[in-house]
């Protein structure tokens, strides 16, 4: 990754999160791989900043205008009542949203269905017999964790299901702390989907130290493929999203917007789910495949 002092030709990156996150946390390294690969091509750099909060990354969005430090920004990881898009564009500053809860936005971004993947995973572990379902959630204020959440408990009871929402950080404490929670208590759920693949991990060792059996007493599913989900045992089914090709488009978008483009919404690739050894029909039960569709 190259990091630049200069403004010409720097396109800035925030991430309002703990940074010992980004040594353990896949997601947003394969996303800055496929945003880098895409602008060095075309001879610009990304800066790359990690900031506290929201209140610090609108301080430097500031500062990188009033300084001309960058051309243009990437923002992820939208909030329901997200104040930076009013100070984005109350400063003037070309943006390019990656995600959000929807298309209508007053910049270029790139959307995601996530509702949509919430229902096809919910559909698949019903679909295997699975009538106790349970989602360890990543921040409640985040857009994307809102849309996935009212997705699944929708699904749940639109198909005659029990499901629990536990909310977490995506850290590997908080993974751990919820499956945790979850499998002491009565009427624990026989199929867990977590909204990262750290988290995700974290439960299979906690299912591991309780003697609870993965996948004959407990499915596993994970958000976002990694090396970490393939490398699990058993590797972890996972609803996965071409990271790497979402930041690549998302650097088309902004080479696009400094080239004086209009504002357009353009639909990433639906994540899709990738079946392994850890989802499987609950003991006692001969899977109902034909709800999965």
């Amino acid at each position: 990754m190259t990091l630049v002092t200069q403004g010409v030709g720097a396109v800035g990156f925030m991430l309002a999160r703990p940074a010992r996150l980004l040594g353990i946390e896949p997601f947003h390294m394969e996303l800055i791989a496929g945003i880098e690969e895409r602008l060095g091509g075309e001879g610009h750099s990304l800066l790359l900043h990690v900031v506290p909060d929201i209140e610090a990354e609108i301080a430097v969005y500031r500062r990188w205008a009033e300084g001309a430090l960058v051309d243009a920004v990437i923002v992820t990881n939208l909030l329901r009542d997200d104040r930076r898009l009013e100070v984005l564009t109350e400063i003037g500053l070309p943006t390019v949203v990656v995600g959000g809860p929807r298309r209508d936005l007053p910049f270029t971004n790139v959307w995601i269905d996530n509702a949509q993947a919430m229902r096809d995973a919910v559909a698949h572990l019903a679909g295997l017999g699975h009538t106790a379902l349970a989602r360890v959630s990543g921040p409640s204020g985040l857009a994307h964790t809102r849309a996935r959440t009212e997705a699944f408990e929708q699904e749940c009871t639109a198909r005659g299901l029990t499901g629990v929402v536990v909310e977490a950080d995506y850290s590997e404490e908080s993974g751990a702390r919820a499956t945790r929670s979850l499998l002491g208590r009565a009427g624990a759920p026989s199929a867990i989907v977590y909204d990262n693949d750290v988290m995700a991990v974290a439960g299979l060792g906690v299912a591991a130290e309780l003697d609870v059996a993965v996948p004959g007493s407990l499915s596993i599913l994970a958000w976002d493929d990694s090396t970490l989900c393939r490398l699990a045992s058993p590797p972890l089914s996972v609803m996965s999203l071409d990271v790497h090709g979402m930041g690549a488009l998302a650097a088309d978008c902004v080479l696009n917007v400094l080239a004086g483009g209009p504002v357009l919404s353009h639909v990433a690739p639906q994540p899709h789910l990738v079946p392994r050894g850890s989802t499987a029909a609950p003991q006692g039960s001969p899977g109902l495949p034909g709800r999965a569709g």
